[in-house]
């Protein structure tokens, strides 16, 4: 998914060891398009805090009548130094990147896209959706995995059921259960699903900082009412969680990892470590996109290459492409936003 702010904000991320305790994040709405855009609840980043572990982004959105939002609609964007985890709860979405992936993003599905040195995609909820609900998060790459080549993984987790409980781990390990899809730093990630009135204590890890997000329901972690929507901060140092759901149940996602421990600035869909990397990346994506204009147009009079990888080339940029390439006959990139008149600088 993509950031579709027009004045998107560069930030810090670091680990912030100076808050102890339980955390709430409200969550903020951001518009994914045009007036009948479907709106998104971004809990990650914000000001207080830009990170859990690795995780540097959540949106989370729906349950969406797609006759009325329109559903998802995000052609293709780039993104660079980061994995995009997609997670569904109803809905699907169709999925198309630069590095040849083309898949479905189902509901109990996970869907890991590394974008490592560079990549783009597009998501499109599909035709036969009538309504979406989901979620969409970022892991930023340690240095020693940021350049490494795109690449994209699948999973389905199996269930783990227990009295009151259904559990999917989609990374990482908890409770017994294991997925074999990669991550570059320690993380976890996992959907539970609590009956009215159930209880449940998680055995976690002591070095992780963790994350819960209360999709439906109501519930009480470590003693705490978390509000829906939001996005309930755990420091590390905590060797179990226990979750207690109201009488209409709860539906939440759980995420940690060990605090990633580098600072990154992350602005749009790029995540850097300097202004200069920023500057580069954008410029670089204008000039691929500009190229695959003059392609397509040139392809249509009959007058230019048939592929713009070649017109890049031909322009003198090389057939080695950051962002692509892409097939042909997909709907227009959307371009970077302007950057800000200042220097790009860390906040946090």
């Amino acid at each position: 998914m993509s950031n579709t702010e027009v004045a998107p904000q560069e930030i810090l991320c670091e680990a912030d060891g100076s808050r102890v305790g339980l955390e709430l994040l409200a969550p903020r709405q951001v518009p994914l398009g045009g007036p009948r855009a479907m709106d998104v609840r971004r809990t990650l980043p914000q000001r207080q805090r830009s990170l859990i572990g690795a995780w540097c982004f959540l949106d989370h959105y729906g349950p969406d009548r797609v006759g009325d939002s329109g559903g998802m609609k995000v052609p293709r964007h780039p993104h660079t130094g980061l994995q995009t985890v997609s997670w569904l709860f109803t809905g699907e979405i169709e999925h198309r990147d630069s590095a040849g992936f083309h898949a479905a993003v189902r509901p109990g599905e996970v869907n890991l896209m590394t974008a490592g040195r560079g990549i783009s995609h597009s998501e499109f909820s599909t035709p036969a959706t009538t309504v979406l609900h989901g979620a969409q998060l970022w892991v930023a790459l340690p240095d020693s995995a940021r350049h490494m080549a795109p690449t994209f993984e699948h999973f389905r987790p199996e269930p783990v059921n227990g009295i009151g409980w259904i559990m999917r781990v989609f990374l990482g390990t908890l409770s017994g259960s294991v997925s074999p899809v990669t991550t570059h730093t320690p993380l976890l990630g996992a959907e539970l699903l609590l009956e009215a009135g159930a209880e449940l204590t998680l055995e976690t890890e002591a070095a992780f900082e963790h994350g819960l997000l209360v999709d439906s329901g109501s519930l009480v972690l470590d003693g705490h009412p978390v509000p829906k929507d939001s996005l309930a901060y755990v420091p590390a140092g905590h060797r179990s969680l226990t979750l207690a759901a109201g009488d209409d149940g709860a539906r939440v996602l759980l995420i940690g990892g060990e605090p990633l421990g580098e600072k990154i600035v992350m602005w749009w869909n790029f995540v850097g470590r300097s202004h200069e990397e920023i500057v580069a990346y954008r410029a670089q994506w204008q000039a691929e996109i500009g190229a695959a204009e003059v392609s397509a147009e040139g392809a249509a009079d009959g007058a230019g290459p048939a592929s713009w990888a070649a017109a890049t080339a031909a322009a003198g940029g090389g057939a080695d492409l950051r962002f692509g390439p892409f097939p042909a006959g997909e709907p227009a990139a959307l371009p970077a936003p302007a950057l800000p008149n200042a220097r790009l600088r860390p906040r946090g």
